[in-house]
């Protein structure tokens, strides 16, 4: 099988982006897609995302899995690469195009803008414990400041959903924090049901916050949308960040805002081409 692809990147976060516009189920496996985004063996990805036809009235559908072959509900950095692969197979589309774009997190609106930057209305937050999920609260309350024991330490977390779920807690230096070795600590807590992703906040001033992520699924990356969007949400709600925040990453920088009119987070960032290729699978 010859596979046809095109990869983008949006901060450092890599996909590989795949036409499936012809039929409504993705084109490789999980297990398939492990290999494709294998840095040695394979052409190398956070991810594999498919653009599929839309449904429920959507314009495409987006499913992705993961580089371990998890399907993630969403992914914020992606969308955004899937809005501008979009606009290539489409032949170009004017500045203001936006798409419907189902997910697994319900349907987002993607927007093009100049210079290769996506605004992206990533919907309300969800703050509930059990639709989060998160063991750390009572399920109908929400899990702000909570205590969690991980590697030997006690962490203060706030946790936040954005059709995926993450944890965030504030630290002194993001620099500092020894990611590799406690990340997948955090992602299979057993406060977290469904996994976890975890962001490292460093907040430099209440509209300025660095950084550093572990994604479920994938491990250290250089961006995660979603979780810069739940991390702005968090600073919001336990007084460490304004509303219109930029979100400095390891691979550049988004500008997050939670719109009090309503209520909704909208992500403005960049997302472009890297390079096309085929393979043999």
């Amino acid at each position: 099988m010859v596979l046809e692809f095109t990869k983008y990147q949006g901060l450092g976060n890599d996909f590989i982006l795949l036409d499936n516009r012809q039929q409504g189920e993705p084109l490789v496996t999980a297990e398939q897609a492990v290999i494709l985004c294998d840095r040695h063996f394979g052409i190398g990805a956070d991810g594999v995302i498919f653009a599929l036809p839309g449904t429920d009235g959507s314009d495409y559908t987006m499913r992705i899995y993961n580089s371990d072959g998890s399907e993630p509900e969403m992914c914020g950095n992606g969308i955004r690469c899937m809005a501008r692969f979009l606009d290539q197979l489409e032949g170009g589309n004017p500045e203001g195009k936006t798409y419907a774009i189902h997910t697994l997190a319900g349907t987002i609106r993607p927007r093009l803008e100049a210079k290769n930057q996506v605004r992206v209305d990533m919907g309300e937050p969800i703050l509930m414990a059990s639709d989060i999920p998160t063991t750390l609260a009572d399920a109908a309350g929400k899990s702000i400041n909570q205590t969690l024991e991980v590697a030997s330490k006690s962490w203060t977390v706030t946790c936040v959903s954005m059709g995926n779920p993450h944890c965030i807690t504030f630290v002194d230096d993001v620099t500092a924090i020894p990611l590799a070795t406690i990340g997948s600590d955090f992602e299979t807590h057993s406060a977290f049901p469904q996994k976890i992703n975890t962001e490292f906040i460093e907040v430099v001033r209440p509209d300025y916050i660095k950084m550093r992520v572990w994604e479920r699924g994938a491990g250290i990356t250089l961006a995660c949308g979603t979780g810069a969007c739940a991390s702005v949400v968090a600073g919001v709600l336990t007084g460490n960040c304004d509303r219109r925040c930029t979100v400095e990453l390891p691979g550049g920088c988004l500008e997050i805002e939670w719109s009090e009119a309503d209520n909704h987070i909208y992500m403005t960032g960049p997302a472009e081409i890297s390079f096309q290729g085929s393979t043999i699978l």
